[in-house]
């Protein structure tokens, strides 16, 4: 068990002297209070006294300058290796603090840190960091120099378990080093994995550890010891984001997205404005709950009573859809709060996005003290097709589905709308979610993960206000329904900047990777990929195993098709030799068994049927992916209709497994391809590799929630 006593003790010692890092003695004591291993040490003041310190440790030590104000002890010659004897020692001390004080003259120097010098290990670096919306990570990654030129490194929410932690020790690039190459040993892994939940255990306990790194850490088969350690402390962190209770957010969020009543705040007779489209979108998408347009000078619009404020409405009202200017919605948000509106949709902009903060923070503090939720501002609206809403200016949809979809962007939630009709993709809601001054991702997941029309959640983000809640619900939700995520703005991150390695490295795009797989979310890396994604995960059903087959018309697409395979982390099935003899009673003797089969190009529909069946009715074979090649022989039509045979055959009797089709040749192929979207087997023009992306988050998804 930790110690939390004896870094309480060092911590407040700190704290006293308005101090905001460890020394290394101090840093010392923190390690081992939590089972850190690191080597014998002290700090020595003066020469002399670097030299009995070593005389105690014993030979060889390693000497390191002690200093806040310098980072890279070695660009500025503050570390000696192999240090053999007293005499060394002591003019070792004299040398690391000359060489300090040329580099930077202004520097804090505390003394000279005397240090058991380690046997040759491999070096890893593990770290904490306190990131603006995850909160407390711990890192771990390939270290010594290493980390900066190829920031190899992995993150957790921190705590982490040792399962987390080993999972991290297979994800970064550099795996292979720590199981050992070239006849070299492998690293204590279970050593490594304490190592790394410890000091994620250690920097929850304690907040006020803002940045701390072990590099290196040495591993070698026989443990682990960390060569060099810095912590960094913040006493006044920043207030953590409000966040409701899940039954305040689930009830709320439930009136918001279902609403019963709902009023139109600037509702509008005038063609062309805003308030007048959201109040056409209303009636005309066949909204069957109460409709209240609200306007201080109107008596009527589009042939509804009209009222000069939310309080003279008789009726319940759930949501007040915003249609003026900004200037104006603190005050009307006053007036939701006493009419007991538990949701308002902000559309207008002229808040934050322009720079406008204080009235975004005066509009959230209203709408705080008013018990009233806000989606937005700054939005276009969202749509619930199970209500027939349509609360939004933008154009109606309809189409009743099961896929769930946000958006930060306008513009990408007109693409989501556009996307959604194009491919006849029914979806249960399409919400904007803009400035996220109030209600964010988290806020929908809550209300996705309870909501029965709702299966498959896909999400466009730029940001989020509050990672760690977003990580707790994904985690949860995604054991049952797979939640999609584009991030946006993956390149232009960049490195934060910060005084330790894990800080700096925490600015990159490699957290939201590391905590959206953490959290069982499928990340998309394009705004087509986490469309397509949305439509082809609620149509495969779940793999009942690994196995993956492909059946091809032609080699080359088969090539096309296993590499796609290896990219989405796909395992092609051993070919068995039954069913190999098999696949053989069917194809030329020049076609290939195996895996891919490749029944050649000049086959005709027959043997495109007969392999299909027998690949379908084998339950070795957990998923299907057909390569069609456009053949006079078996023209696409006729290839799309014996495959929907042969699928809708298998379902009837109980055989549901993942089949994916690409499908190349002349334009013909997307008239096929449609045929089998409406028949729900994914297919697609034009590429080899979209079918098996889809199936790929398919299986990632499956995997992440136990599933498989």
């Amino acid at each position: 068990m930790p110690n939390r006593d004896a870094v309480r003790d060092v911590l407040a010692k700190v704290r006293t002297e308005s101090r905001a890092s460890l020394t290394a003695l101090e840093a010392k004591q923190v390690c081992d209070a939590y089972g850190i291993p690191v080597p014998e040490e002290g700090m020595a003041t003066t020469a002399a006294l670097a030299g009995d310190i070593a005389d105690e440790i014993g030979y060889p030590v390693v000497m390191k300058i002690v200093s806040p104000d310098i980072l890279h002890k070695t660009d500025a010659g503050g570390v000696i290796t192999g240090i053999e004897g007293r005499d060394d020692a002591v003019a070792a001390y004299d040398r690391i603090v000359a060489a300090a004080r040329d580099y930077d003259a202004d520097a804090d120097i505390l003394g000279v840190q005397v240090q058991q010098q380690m046997q040759a290990a491999q070096e890893v670096i593990v770290g904490g960091v306190t990131d603006p919306s995850f909160g407390k990570l711990v890192a771990f990654g390939l270290g010594g120099i290493l980390v900066e030129v190829l920031k190899d490194v992995t993150f957790r929410l921190a705590p982490a378990t040792e399962g987390d932690a080993g999972a991290m020790l297979d994800e970064i690039a550099g795996a292979e080093v720590l199981r050992g190459v070239r006849g070299g040993p492998a690293v204590d892994r279970a050593a490594l994995a304490g190592l790394i939940a410890n000091v994620s255990q250690l920097i929850s306990d304690f907040p006020e550890i803002s940045e701390m790194d072990l590099n290196p850490v040495f591993a070698t088969p026989d443990g682990v010891c960390a060569v060099d350690t810095r912590i960094l402390l913040d006493f006044d962190p920043a207030p953590p984001r409000y966040r409701p209770s899940h039954d305040e957010i689930l009830g709320a969020m439930t009136r918001i997205m279902q609403p019963d009543g709902v009023a139109v705040i600037g509702a509008s007779a005038g063609e062309g404005k805003i308030g007048n489209s959201v109040m056409k979108n209303l009636i005309d998408g066949g909204y069957q709950g109460e409709i209240f347009p609200i306007h201080p000078r109107e008596t009527e619009v589009l042939g509804r009573k009209c009222y000069t404020s939310v309080t003279e409405v008789p009726g319940n009202i759930d949501i007040a859809i915003f249609c003026i200017p900004a200037a104006l919605v603190a005050n009307a948000l006053g007036e939701c709060g006493e009419k007991g509106i538990p949701g308002a949709v902000l559309i207008p902009s002229g808040f934050a996005e322009v720079g406008e903060h204080e009235l975004q923070a005066e509009i959230v503090q209203v709408a705080r003290e008013n018990n009233v939720r806000l989606m937005g501002p700054n939005i276009y609206g969202f749509y619930y097709t199970h209500k027939n809403l349509c609360a939004t200016f933008c154009t109606p949809y309809g189409e009743k589905g099961k896929v769930a979809l946000s958006s930060q962007s306008g513009g990408v939630g007109m693409a989501i709308v556009g996307f959604s009709r194009s491919a006849k993709m029914g979806v249960s809601a399409i919400v904007g979610l803009g400035n996220k001054a109030d209600i964010d991702e988290d806020d929908l997941l809550t209300f996705f993960e309870q909501d029965p029309n709702t299966e498959v959640i896909a999400m466009h983000v730029e940001d989020l206000k509050d990672g760690r809640a977003f990580a707790d619900v994904a985690k949860r939700v995604s054991k049952s329904k797979p939640v999609v995520v584009l991030k946006a703005g993956r390149t232009s991150l960049g490195a934060r900047a910060a005084n330790s390695h894990t800080g700096a490295l925490a600015g990159d795009d490699r957290v939201y990777d590391a905590v959206l797989r953490q959290s069982g979310v499928i990340r998309a890396q394009s705004l087509n990929d986490m469309l397509e994604f949305a439509r082809g995960l609620q149509v495969l059903p779940t793999p009942k195993g690994e196995n993956v087959l492909i059946l091809t018309g032609a080699g080359g697409s088969g090539v096309l098709l296993s590499d796609a395979c290896a990219d989405n982390d796909l395992t092609l099935m051993p070919m068995p030799d039954d069913l190999d003899a098999a696949f053989r009673e069917y194809i030329p003797p020049f076609g290939a068994a195996g895996n891919p089969v490749d029944i050649t190009g000049g086959e005709p529909p027959t043997t495109y049927r007969a392999t299909i069946d027998l690949s379908l009715n084998d339950e070795r074979i957990h998923s299907l992916v057909i390569g069609y090649w456009h053949t006079i022989i078996t023209p696409p039509m006729v290839f799309a209709e014996l495959l929907g045979e042969a699928v809708a055959e298998a379902r009837a009797k109980g055989i549901d497994k993942p089949v994916v089709a690409s499908l190349v040749g002349d334009v013909e192929i997307e008239q096929a391809c449609d045929y089998l979207m409406d028949r729900d087997i994914l297919a697609y023009p034009y590429t080899a590799e979209k079918p098996v992306a889809v199936l790929g988050a398919k299986y990632r998804w499956a995997r992440a929630a136990g599933m498989l």
